[in-house]
């Protein structure tokens, strides 16, 4: 079963069995404007929530991503070395940053589902 879940950072973590896809939702990266860069992880990095795991430079502003669980990296996204632009063309798809083998699933419960999220950035007006 794949879920979603969404950080008041506006990080998305897609939940693929043990493990968990990172990358920022669409809202932010409607808000960082074009992406020229994406600095991520090294592979093995041992991550806690709210932990700095990459960096994204816009052409507005530079901005840290953040963990949205616990985890180890267990892969990243090369795409996005010669082609940052995936992240506003497909956030949520192509454009994800990082792999994570999850080490507490309790973390999930913290973050918000779809529907509670899409009111969290209606609300931010």
């Amino acid at each position: 079963m794949t879920s979603v879940r969404y950080s008041k950072d506006h990080e998305y973590v897609r939940v693929e069995g043990e493990e968990g896809v990172v990358g920022i939702s669409h809202y932010a990266q409607s808000q960082l404007g074009d992406i020229v860069f994406v600095e991520l992880p090294e592979l093995g990095k041992v991550v806690e929530p709210g932990q700095e795991v990459a960096v994204v430079e816009s052409v507005k502003a530079a901005s840290e991503v953040y963990a949205p669980v616990s985890g180890a990296v267990i892969a990243v996204n090369a795409e996005l070395e010669g082609n940052p632009a995936l992240v506003n063309t497909a956030p949520e798809g192509e454009g994800w940053f990082l792999r994570l083998k999850i080490t507490n699933p309790a973390e999930l419960d913290a973050l918000m589902d779809e529907a509670a999220y899409k009111a969290f950035v209606a609300s931010l007006g």
